[in-house]
């Protein structure tokens, strides 16, 4: 890695060396932003066409400034070609040319030219009808078109304002209110190596159905040689014992477990300063006021992973209330935590529990062979027990005394 003199700079919530004679530290890549958008880029896609098979999503999904284009254009369009057909109809039948007859009987009253031919299209279309332009019983064309315009202006209408509102409507916005602590934290937890995570909603109306997942994203190469660059693993928070079901009043601290199923099981404090992974997680639910799901996402790198550390605690009962105090939502603070992996714990742990059964059996044999020992030196009687006398001699009975 070269050396060149640069100062630290921070760039996007990663330290660079940019100046000063320092060891260049690569910026890694996020697949996730903090703020949950995906750091992905589809680029030459051919088949386009699909974008327009499914032209409602398309226009859901637009940038605002591009909807209201959309919306715009889209009554525009539709006014301008109707009034070109009206003005068309107008103009071919003579009623332009007719204008000042009193006698003449035109398809529309009052209309003089393209413009009015415009503004009854606004009207017949919007139903403002203002009573000025009406179009006569003695035009067949003309209230076949104006039949057809009716059905599409009400199509046209349903349309976008049906875009209109499911762009609105969208619980996108509802996901910046559920944060996520800026960093995660490994120590232990009821005597094993958990990785831990806070996660809270500052509203007071409730998600519904909560529940949270966790991804960890790192490159990976196969027993057959293949790469992989973006290698998804599954991290358990609970699914099996249904703890990812949150209820989320207050905040929570999302915890999992580092075992032998654990992507972090050979992970040591050490390994993961080195280590180049992602944690992604993911924090799904319906929106009580609206019945939408929303969904919000974060990440975390191996360095903002923080080892031995606990998360502050943010509720107090106050007035017979438990208050949350978000200004220590993020604050964490150092706790005694083994440096080794979860692994190398287990191992030691199995093996002092070893050691101590082994002792354990060792010195209740001990204590049994002392036990038959002194059984084996006691005098043999009449009834096959041996007694001894004071003075250390062996005696019988008092039949084997007299002889």
């Amino acid at each position: 890695m070269p050396l060149q003199r640069a100062a630290v700079r921070k760039e996007g919530g990663e330290e660079r060396a940019v100046g000063g004679w320092g060891r260049v530290r690569r910026r890694k890549q996020r697949y996730v932003e903090k703020d949950g958008k995906c750091n992905v880029e589809h680029g030459n896609v051919m088949e386009t066409y699909r974008y327009l098979t499914d032209i409602f999503t398309t226009l859901v999904d637009l940038r605002w400034r591009f909807s209201l284009l959309v919306f715009v254009l889209a009554y525009t369009l539709t006014w301008l070609s109707f009034g070109m057909v009206w003005w068309s109809i107008a103009y071919y039948r003579g009623d332009l040319e007719h204008l000042e007859d009193k006698n003449w009987t035109p398809c529309v009253n009052n209309l003089n030219g393209f413009v009015s031919a415009f503004l009854f299209s606004i009207e017949t279309e919007t139903t403002i009808g203002y009573g000025y332009r009406v179009i006569t019983d003695s035009c067949p064309e003309g209230i076949a078109l104006l039949l057809l315009q009716a059905i599409l202006g009400s199509m046209v209408n349903a349309f976008m304002v049906g875009c209109m509102f499911v762009k609105i409507s969208q619980p996108n916005k509802r996901a910046e209110t559920l944060v996520f602590s800026e960093r995660a934290v490994i120590s232990l937890r009821d005597d094993h190596l958990c990785l831990m995570f806070r996660v809270g909603d500052l509203r007071s109306s409730h998600i519904v159905e909560a529940s949270i997942r966790a991804k960890l994203i790192r490159s990976k190469q196969t027993v057959e040689g293949e790469f992989i660059p973006l290698d998804q693993t599954d991290i358990s928070v609970g699914f099996e014992t249904g703890d990812d079901r949150l209820f989320l009043v207050s905040p929570l601290i999302i915890c999992h477990e580092i075992d032998q199923r654990s992507p972090f099981w050979e992970l040591s404090k050490q390994q993961l300063e080195k280590e180049d992974l992602e944690i992604v997680v993911i924090l799904e639910g319906m929106v009580e006021a609206t019945g939408m799901t929303c969904q919000a996402r974060s990440s975390y790198l191996g360095e903002e992973v923080q080892w031995g550390h606990r998360f502050m605690s943010v509720l107090s009962l106050e007035n017979g209330r438990y208050e949350v105090d978000y200004g220590t939502f993020h604050q964490t603070f150092e706790v005694a935590t083994p440096v080794s992996s979860a692994r190398q714990l287990a191992e030691e742990a199995a093996a002092a529990e070893a050691h101590l059964y082994w002792s354990v059996s060792s010195r209740l044999d001990q204590q049994s062979g002392d036990k038959e020992t002194e059984e084996n030196s006691q005098p043999v009687g009449d009834n096959g027990n041996e007694q001894q006398q004071p003075n250390g001699n062996l005696t019988g009975t008092k039949s084997e005394s007299k002889l």
